[in-house]
């Protein structure tokens, strides 16, 4: 039997703000998501109910099969009576586009429990307790008997074009189905299939959408020499030696710098910012920090976590670390929560442990916001 999906994308986004289904989550709208799986799912043909910019949405779109477009109504109701009535075939899989994170497996699903069933709706098992409550009293529900609705709901055509030709109004397809033909049959949806209806909902897609963060090492070491500032995570620390460098010498800055280039792809800090150019003479390292930090932002990320180790005999470093951890995740726009510094000796040995060097060493946390 063939399959026409109707996708609904006609909706106002009243409750989000702005215009969630035209708006892209990482490079593709809700319709073209939505769109994606209903072809993915068995859908051999489509209608899309639109209105304004959704039709300009659709207009851009390379669609896989042969499609019609409808101007959607001012109810939902009205958007899928027009739709099924530009649709052919033999089932109808209805749709909103708003939940474009539905799976190719829960529309073949629908499909298949329509042509043995006349019949798919997906929903969810309520788990909760849910109650109803009266006039001071509370009235506890048996939730083996509820559902949480979502689309696709899948019906044979020629009985959800006569539920809908009544000219009834109802929130979902399922309703006015029973009104008419009874109880549909459910197939099992997912979690992952939320309707995208508040700024909340955009941030959970935002966040399901996002790769994974990349991850960063750095380290550096500069000489201890007299005649210097100690300048350690953009901290002065009071000693008798300073780091030998072209700019500040600040070593754990270095550090972290070159874990956040390593986690961009963009190299080192010798390669950004080299010891042979005059501007760079002296210069604060916390300067620098800003300028990759810059970086970051330009790629839509964020540093999600810093762990830096300094490793050097003296000074104690210790009583500095709250201020140094405040000043890094002060320059790198971030919570001091997700900073951390530890200083370690070498119990004498090696140049940190003689006193002629300090080394640091950093781990950073890079991810989309």
């Amino acid at each position: 039997m063939s399959a026409c999906g109707i996708l609904l994308c006609a909706g106002s986004s009243r409750r989000m703000g702005f215009d969630k289904l035209n708006t892209p989550l990482l490079g593709k709208t809700a319709i073209e998501r939505s769109m994606d799986a209903l072809t993915a799912g068995g859908c051999d043909s489509l209608v899309f109910a639109v209105s304004g910019d959704s039709e300009r949405t659709v207009a851009g779109l390379s669609v896989p099969v042969p499609f019609t477009v409808v101007q959607g109504g001012e109810q939902r109701t009205d958007s899928v009576r027009s739709a099924l009535f530009a649709a052919s075939g033999d089932i109808a899989v209805i749709h909103d586009a708003a939940r474009c994170f539905v799976s190719p497996a829960t529309v073949k699903a629908s499909i298949e429990a329509a042509v043995r069933y006349g019949s798919g709706v997906a929903a969810i098992p309520v788990t909760d307790t849910v109650v109803r409550l009266g006039d001071g009293t509370i009235e506890t529900l048996d939730r083996n008997t509820l559902f949480r609705m979502q689309t696709p709901q899948t019906f044979r055509l020629e009985k959800i074009r006569a539920a809908y030709a009544d000219g009834d109004c109802a929130t979902d397809d399922a309703t006015l189905y029973a009104r008419k033909f009874g109880a549909p049959h459910f197939v099992l949806g997912s979690e992952d299939n939320r309707k995208l209806t508040t700024a909340e909902d955009w941030v959970w897609a935002l966040q399901r959408l996002a790769p994974p963060p990349t991850y960063g090492t750095g380290f550096d070491t500069h000489r201890l020499v007299e005649g210097r500032r100690l300048i350690l995570g953009g901290v002065e620390i009071p000693f008798e030696k300073g780091l030998l460098g072209h700019s500040d010498a600040d070593v754990l800055l270095h550090a972290i710098m070159d874990a956040i280039l390593g986690a961009l792809k963009l190299g080192d800090i010798g390669k950004l910012f080299p010891d042979t150019d005059p501007q760079y003479a002296g210069i604060s390292s916390r300067l620098l920090l800003k300028n990759v930090n810059d970086m970051v932002q330009k790629r839509d990320m964020c540093i999600r976590h810093v762990d830096a180790t300094v490793i050097c005999q003296r000074p104690k470093l210790a009583p500095y670390r709250d201020e140094i951890e405040r000043t890094i995740a002060a320059d790198l726009g971030i919570s001091p929560d997700a900073v951390s510094m530890k200083a370690t000796t070498t119990e004498g040995m090696n140049d940190e442990g003689k006193g002629l060097c300090i080394s640091a060493q950093a781990i950073v946390s890079v991810g989309y916001r």
